[in-house]
Order: structure tokens, then sequence, then C-alpha cells
């Protein structure tokens, strides 16, 4: 693909994951959000598998050792399960701008991760970054009126947790790229993710599972989930993999500058959410901090730095 094109289609792949933060914003009124996690995931898990069995790649998991299959269930709990546990419980009193914010933190995370675990110096331009980034979220955050660990204070919370989830199961993926085409390995991770958080919503006897109960909320939240399920999770994670091989790490990870541009304007646009001066000082903050954080990681791997949160 042209690299023009391949850029264009990185823009509008921000765009719609911007977009899905308002969406699972939305579903949150209508539906449980273990519901919503459940469901986008499966969603998900079929159309990378239904790819992955089109593409004809070749797929021996019997040859996949213990230790491998391990690495890849630890991946499937904090990148699907703990991560959309996080993100749908966190929607119901968080705000999409301020999630939106919260979740651009991921390449800058990842980047003190990965020089904490490779014993990558922090120089005192990155630490700079690490600053501006993380009291950009800090101004957003407690700037709202009556701020605490508690109402938006927590689901503010959950929705970091989403975030670093992710990117700590980003760090186990490293040694699977190396063995594994992308697509196999999302395909076993969302599988997995998907299974688990299945199991979950069957055990859990708080949630009314029941014909009349699910379609209550009516057609449009059902659309909002396929949309978030299917494109937003499976199709766009897709196009930024191809990304990834096509363009290179460094230059595909630059594109996540504007995930926060489009979550908060889609969040002003479509749910009415109201933007003040710290929200533009946070998202400046964290634009800025997370270019200076991650300088000096952009030759690691992109199941490192590059991975966005899946939203």
């Amino acid at each position: 693909m042209k690299p023009t094109r391949m850029q264009l289609l990185l823009i509008g792949t921000m765009a719609i994951w911007g977009l899905n933060i308002s969406a699972i914003k939305v579903l949150t009124t209508y539906l449980d959000p273990l519901i919503i996690a459940c469901v986008r995931m499966v969603l998900a898990a079929i159309v990378i598998n239904f790819t992955l069995i089109w593409s004809r790649q070749p797929i021996k998991l019997l040859n996949i050792s213990r230790w491998q299959w391990l690495r890849f269930f630890l991946c499937a709990v904090l990148m699907v399960y703990l991560n959309q546990i996080f993100f749908t419980t966190g929607m119901q009193s968080a705000s999409a701008s301020n999630s939106s914010l919260i979740m651009a933190l991921s390449p800058l995370v990842a980047s003190i991760l990965a020089a904490i675990i490779f014993r990558e110096p922090l120089t005192r331009m990155r630490l700079l970054g690490v600053a501006l980034g993380f009291g950009g979220v800090f101004a957003v955050v407690f700037s709202s009126p009556g701020a605490s660990l508690s109402g938006p204070g927590l689901g503010d919370l959950k929705i970091f947790g989403a975030m670093f989830s992710f990117v700590a199961g980003g760090m186990l993926i490293q040694d699977l790229a190396r063995r594994f085409n992308a697509l196999v390995i999302s395909s076993i991770i969302y599988t997995l993710g998907a299974c688990l958080l299945c199991l979950h919503l069957v055990i859990d006897d708080s949630i009314n599972l029941t014909r009349q109960s699910m379609s209550h909320p009516g057609i449009w939240p059902w659309v909002l989930m396929i949309f978030s399920g299917i494109v937003a999770t499976a199709i766009c994670n897709m196009y930024w993999n191809r990304a990834i091989a096509e363009l290179g790490v460094a230059r595909t990870s630059v594109f996540q500058y504007w995930i926060p541009v489009f979550g908060v304007g889609f969040a002003l646009w479509l749910l009415g959410e109201s933007f003040t001066l710290w929200h533009l000082v946070g998202l400046l903050g964290i634009v800025l901090g997370t270019y200076l954080g991650t300088q000096r990681t952009q030759s690691l791997s992109g199941a490192t730095v590059s991975a966005p949160s899946k939203l």
C-alpha cells in the first residue's frame, strides 16, 4: 500500500478510536459494563479468527510450549480481560474527554516500563516528559469539581488501570512476536480473553441475561456495540499492525498523538461534555510529555512502545 494512503488510513483509525471512547460512554448508560466488554471482545475475536483463516497463515498450536501458552494466557488476562473490566466500569463515571487524555499516556507509560525492564537510562529530558505527561492528567482529573477517589475520580483511576494493564501485557508480547505472526498472536490473545470475560459473565449472578433485558435497550446500542467490537477493535487494530509492518514503529507511533484530539473532540461534539482551560493544559502537557518521554525508545519493539490501549 502507498505510504500516503496508509497514513490517511492511520488518521482514520485514530478518529475511530477517539469516537469509540464516546461510544462506550453511551453504551454504559444502556447495558452492564461486563456485558459490553464481553460482547465487544467476542465480536473482535470472531473477526480476527476469520481473518486468520482467510489469510491461510500456518497455525501450529501443538508446537506452542507450555511457557508460551502461559505467556499467551497472561497477555489475555492483562490486555483483554482486566483491560476491558477496568475500561468499561471506569467509563460509567469517567467522562469521555478525561478518558481520552488518560489513554494518551499509553506510549509514555510503555516507555517508562521499557526503560525499567531494559535498564535504559532515563535522561533529564525524558524525566521532564514523564512529569509533563502525568502532570497534564492530574491537572484535568483533579480540576473537576469534587474530584476524589470516589465517583468520577475512581472512574478516572480505573481508566488509568485499563491503560496500564494493556501496556504491561505488551511487555510480555515481545518474545512471542519473535516466534509468531502478529495475526496469530492477536487471535490467541483475543480468543482467550473473550472466553475469560464470557466465563465471568456466566458465573456473575448479579447480571440479568434474559432475552427481555438484552433487547430492552433497543437497536441503537447494539449498532454501537457492533461498531465498537468489529470496526474499532478488530479492523482498526489489524490496520495498525499492518502500518507498523509497512511504515515502521517510529513513523506509526507518531499518529497516536491524534487519539486525545479526536477523543476530546467527539466528546464535546456528541456528548456535550464541557471543555475547560485545564483540559487544554492537560492535552498540551500529555502530547508534549509523550513526545519527550519516548524519544529514546523508537528502536524498541512495536509491541512495547507503539501499541495503543485497545479501546
